[in-house]
């Protein structure tokens, strides 16, 4: 049996949620519509109809989740703040809404527990969609004017703030593919809303810096394992270059090295809008952050493939992973490996965090200065809840375990990774699959919202009440 794996004095052990898939009180207290209602009410977007309206009722059960949180060792929770909570309109403060979010915080630090704020997780108020949304850049000032509504309300108590969370999904998943909110498809419009996202980013960290300079600012972002098919062929490698470029370096380049790559640039010519890059918007989005937020599931194989072939490729790859919708991935099949995936379709490769963070480390936040924390990682499985409704998620457990022994490899390796949050830690709303994908490590009954810790919960616990991995 090998010897444990021991994390570092002082890694933070936490999960996370977001504001839409667990708080419900859709409608209370001056909460304004999001892109996320309306797109559920869209008949055939979310699975069976499902919506948030009640989802894990967070919003007022969240007294006892976050006693759960400290039962389970958790030394953070991740959570995001509705913007249609805080401003109805998209622009008028709703005090009601901040306060929520400061009783929150509250029951947190009464626990030990600390809060971890995400800013943006998918949920633009509908009003400001219906002005633009993101393709439009006024959407861009419009969010620092939340984030400061935001941190004049909590900046008192929170420390960790994170802008967005996964501007990829935003973008290219709401308006290039359409399958995230608000459902639409227009890849310039996506490449639009993609830079407006990050000049929102880079504006709000000004911003946030100015009112307070002791606060930790940081970004999250999703990144894939992209592998070529056959790394001898050229068109296969073009392949990879290309999803690795469109997955994981659109953001972290100009983020950190402050322009787009020639390479990428030059794959999305054709989408690409001449008025789109104002004089100033790199510096703005470049301006250095403390942390980097590092999402990590899965990851892709991938080929070349003629015009021909490229079409019926896309159709078939719709659901093969995180990287499968990029805007200009035209001419590559991500193909269907015979490994071990998730309930979600997507394959099980732990060995591609420790990559990818040893490779982020060399090329973006060790040169900047940059901490890292793996802001999400997780697993949806089919579970099957005993008579108690408890549910022994090996399956879930192993991917976890697997991929935290990845974390320690690459902290074995020199990269200074300061913390993991497990996604998620309940059962919620799964976006266009709305009830019927499960990452949680604790279960929700959706009849009765009771809350059931899984195995997973509670290794995890002991996980984090040792720091070490069997």
């Amino acid at each position: 049996m090998s010897a444990p794996k021991t994390f570092p004095d002082g890694f933070l052990w936490g999960s996370a949620t977001a504001a839409y898939q667990v708080e419900g009180a859709a409608w209370e207290d001056g909460r304004g519509a999001c892109i996320w209602d309306t797109y559920a009410r869209t008949p055939g977007r979310v699975h069976e109809g499902h919506n948030g309206d009640v989802a894990c009722d967070h919003y007022h059960r969240y007294a006892d989740d976050v006693a759960l949180m400290q039962k389970l060792n958790l030394g953070a929770y991740r959570f995001s703040t509705s913007w249609a909570r805080v401003m109805p309109d998209g622009r008028t403060v709703n005090r009601a809404g901040l306060d929520f979010y400061s009783r929150l915080t509250d029951e947190l630090l009464s626990r030990d527990v600390v809060p971890w704020l995400t800013l943006y997780h998918w949920d633009l108020p509908q009003a400001l969609e219906d002005a633009g949304g993101w393709p439009s850049r006024d959407t861009a000032y419009r969010f620092v004017d939340y984030a400061a509504a935001v941190q004049s309300a909590l900046g008192d108590r929170i420390n960790f703030w994170t802008t967005l969370n996964e501007p990829w999904c935003s973008a290219f998943l709401g308006y290039g593919s359409g399958r995230h909110a608000p459902g639409r498809t227009d890849g310039a419009d996506a490449l639009r809303a993609a830079h407006h996202l990050m000049l929102g980013h880079g504006l709000a960290v000004q911003d946030l810096r100015s009112r307070d300079s002791s606060l930790t600012l940081g970004l999250t972002l999703n990144f894939a394992d992209v592998t070529p098919a056959d790394p001898q062929e050229p068109g296969d490698l073009d392949a990879a270059r290309r999803i690795d470029g469109l997955s994981n370096r659109y953001f972290a380049e100009p983020l950190f090295h402050g322009a787009y790559a020639p390479d990428i640039l030059e794959d999305v010519r054709e989408l690409w809008p001449a008025d789109l890059v104002v004089d100033g918007d790199l510096e703005v989005i470049s301006t250095p952050t403390d942390v980097l937020g590092v999402n990590y599931y899965s990851g892709n194989t991938v080929r070349g493939v003629g015009p021909d072939e490229a079409h019926a490729a896309a159709d078939q790859a719709r659901a093969d992973g995180p990287a499968s919708d990029s805007v200009g991935s035209e001419h590559v099949e991500f193909l269907a490996l015979d490994v071990e995936r998730t309930g979600m379709g997507w394959e099980v490769r732990p060995q591609g965090l420790t990559q990818l963070l040893v490779r982020l480390d060399r090329d973006y936040t060790g040169p900047a200065g940059t901490a890292l924390y793996v802001t999400e990682n997780g697993a949806a499985y089919d579970d099957v809840p005993d008579q108690d409704g408890f549910v022994q998620d090996d399956e879930r457990l192993r991917y976890v375990r697997e991929h935290l022994g990845a974390v320690h490899d690459a902290i074995e390796q020199g990269v200074e990774v300061k913390g993991y949050f497990l996604w998620s830690l309940l059962d919620n709303f799964e976006w266009a699959f709305g009830y019927d994908k499960r990452f949680g490590i604790v279960r929700v009954d959706y009849d009765t919202l009771q809350r059931i810790p899984k195995a997973s919960a509670r290794w995890y616990a002991e996980v984090a009440g040792s720091h070490q991995v069997e």
